[in-house]
């Protein structure tokens, strides 16, 4: 266990698989306490199940301010702050360019590029509250 992660609060976006589930599962055996965000709900709640109490479920439309909204209210009403967020949650598309339509291309910028910006802005206050804190 990492002392300097014990009793942290950790939010990752795109939680629930690939990349984003080996943070999870880092940030939790180095005694963080996470909140697994996505919107595979499925696999996000399994996931927090496996890993237990210090593990909790979010769902989480990056790319959605009311969602981020939700996400820093039940952060603040759980855990009364924030101290990393791991800005993971992307996506891709593999079409060749003149088969992509502009939905789907403004789908890729609206979650890795907007959702970005909306995951900073969003918890900044709570980072701020504590006097430090991480994004990755």
């Amino acid at each position: 266990m990492n002392e300097l992660l014990k009793g942290k609060v950790a939010l990752i976006t795109g939680g629930a698989r690939g990349i984003g589930e080996a943070e999870s599962r880092l940030l939790a055996e180095q005694g963080a306490r996470i909140i697994i965000a996505d919107v595979l709900d499925t696999e996000g709640a399994a996931l927090a199940a496996e890993l237990g109490e210090q593990a909790h479920y979010q769902h989480l439309d990056v790319s959605s301010e009311a969602s981020w909204s939700h996400i820093i209210r039940f952060i603040e009403d759980t855990f009364d702050g924030l101290d990393i967020l791991v800005n993971n949650a992307g996506i891709i598309r593999v079409d060749a360019l003149e088969d992509t339509s502009l939905d789907d291309y403004m789908s890729v910028i609206n979650v890795n590029q907007v959702g970005v910006f909306l995951g900073m802005r969003s918890v900044t206050p709570l980072l701020k509250k504590r006097g430090s804190g991480s994004i990755v």
